[in-house]
């Protein structure tokens, strides 16, 4: 278990960082949103080019983990809406709570945390869930998101905006063409390989900083009375759901379906277990407060699994590894 704390403790002190910087006003809350820019547009997008550039295209479309991640979280989505919607929340606030409960930190801090831990084997897999996770599972969301709403024309505007979100979505894009170049056999000029390098190598740090500058700023928003502050029956079950829950649930579906005959394997489905053990994307909390749900509630639950996770992600790898 220490072996554990020693490669997992430097990405959640990153975290704490952040979070310390924005509390005692080191670092403006004004200069968040152009960190988040940064991360979003610039270094994650290069590091996930650079990840799906060297990573072999079996291993991005690989089909027991496309499989088993979206039966999960299918799952998960219709089991937290409907919990969500028995405590009385509307569609809006049920949907993204849902989201926030089964969408993992998988790009700001899943893909270097797991290389570090599981080596570069492990990249692919876990970038394949995020992918779907973008693709399929946020999408599904925002849709169900509008459904609460009186406009008789409500579906057709939430597919619209889940495409628009997807297309103008950075990260998928960097992947797939991280992959052509791998299929294609491409490489940038030298210059150009380097600077993508550099870019790609300031991901990690700054996300993981920008994480806990999100969630300070989230917290000190409900404190000042600018944001609502939930109740904890609102929050804390949907927190214990991604930390204990979701991992459980991927293991479950994904040894099920590897007795049916799936082609998985077990270093892969530990793989996924351990991404579904992260604690909650951050991303989640700005697309709540862009469509009107209830943000307070998705930033508790943020930062909940995301201080919680230091101790039981550590366990999950202790005894997924």
């Amino acid at each position: 278990m220490l072996q554990i704390f020693v490669i997992t403790f430097p990405f959640f002190a990153l975290v704490l960082c952040g979070y310390l910087a924005a509390r005692w006003r080191m670092l403006p809350l004004e200069a968040i949103p152009g960190l988040n820019g940064f991360v979003l547009f610039f270094a994650l997008p290069c590091m996930l080019y650079r990840f799906g550039a060297s990573t072999p295209i079996g291993q991005l479309l690989d089909i027991g983990v496309l499989v088993t991640w979206m039966i999960s979280a299918l799952i998960g989505v219709a089991f937290t809406v409907a919990f969500s919607l028995k405590a009385r929340l509307g569609w809006n606030d049920a949907s993204f709570g849902a989201l926030v409960a089964v969408f993992p930190n998988s790009g700001f801090m899943g893909v270097p945390l797991m290389v570090a831990l599981l080596g570069a084997q492990s990249a692919g897999p876990v970038i394949l869930t995020m992918v779907i996770d973008m693709l399929v599972t946020t999408s599904l969301c925002i849709a169900l998101s509008r459904l609460g709403g009186a406009d008789e024309h409500g579906a057709a505007k939430a597919f619209k905006s889940a495409i628009k979100g997807v297309l103008a979505n950075p990260l998928p894009w960097a992947i797939m063409l991280g992959a052509l170049v791998s299929v294609m056999g491409w490489a940038p000029p030298g210059p150009v390989t380097q600077t993508l390098g550099l870019l790609a190598d300031a991901a990690s740090p700054v996300a993981l900083f920008t994480i806990g500058a999100v969630l300070a700023r989230a917290q000190m928003l409900a404190s000042a009375g600018h944001a609502r502050s939930p109740a904890l029956r609102d929050y804390l079950p949907l927190a214990l759901f991604k930390l204990f829950v979701h991992p459980l649930l991927v293991w479950l579906v994904g040894s099920a379906l590897i007795r049916l005959g799936l082609p998985l394997s077990r270093f892969v489905l530990a793989v996924m277990v351990l991404t579904a053990a992260l604690p909650s994307a951050s991303n989640v909390s700005l697309l709540a407060e862009r469509l009107g749900a209830d943000n307070g509630r998705i930033a508790r639950i943020i930062l909940l699994s995301t201080a919680a996770a230091f101790f039981t992600f550590s366990l999950a790898v202790a005894l997924m590894v």
